[in-house]
């Protein structure tokens, strides 16, 4: 069975992780990868917390086939833990897939992986998406290589349904 690392930090966009860990449970082993093991965190707007399997410290890229990054402000806080910037880096140096959303792609920026990429993401955030070098555009849902990126809650039906099909491969 496929196994896929959902990453997880307080301030999440409750849909953008609630929606594909659900469909992902379906077919999929999954795994929430805090910046810390065995703790809480709180949705963006205080009604769902989910709490992590475990750390980012301990996710090892040779045990999972994929990483998804639900937005909200939860990746401004992923991308201040270098074991979480280190995971989703070393994801992409293996190839696996990658699948972010929303403030997502800010964890892709900081892991230095969207050099020459054609990504998407939230439109506040696409002058960070540029200057780390890729080509942002204002799509629904972007694949470039192993990267998929989406915008807003509303990309998510295509976007789950992208990042299942492009695993599925």
């Amino acid at each position: 069975m496929k196994k896929i690392a959902i990453l997880v930090e307080n301030k999440f966009e409750e849909s953008e992780l609630i929606y594909p860990y659900h469909r992902f449970r379906e077919d999929y082993e999954v795994v929430l990868v805090g910046t810390e093991a065995e703790t809480e965190y709180e949705g963006k707007a205080g009604v769902y917390k989910v709490k992590s399997d475990i750390a980012s410290s301990d996710a090892k890229a040779d045990e999972f086939d994929a990483v998804y990054v639900p937005g909200g402000f939860s990746p401004d806080g992923m991308r201040k833990c270098e074991a979480t910037v280190n995971f989703v880096k070393e994801m992409n140096e293996s190839g696996k897939i990658i699948g972010a959303i929303c403030h997502g792609p800010w964890i892709l920026v900081e892991a230095d992986i969207l050099k020459d990429i054609k990504a998407t993401s939230v439109k506040t955030i696409s002058t960070d998406v540029k200057n780390s070098g890729a080509n942002w555009v204002d799509e629904e849902t972007v694949v470039d290589g192993n990267i998929i990126t989406a915008r807003t809650p509303e990309d998510l039906p295509t976007h789950v349904t992208t990042f299942v099909r492009e695993l599925e491969k």
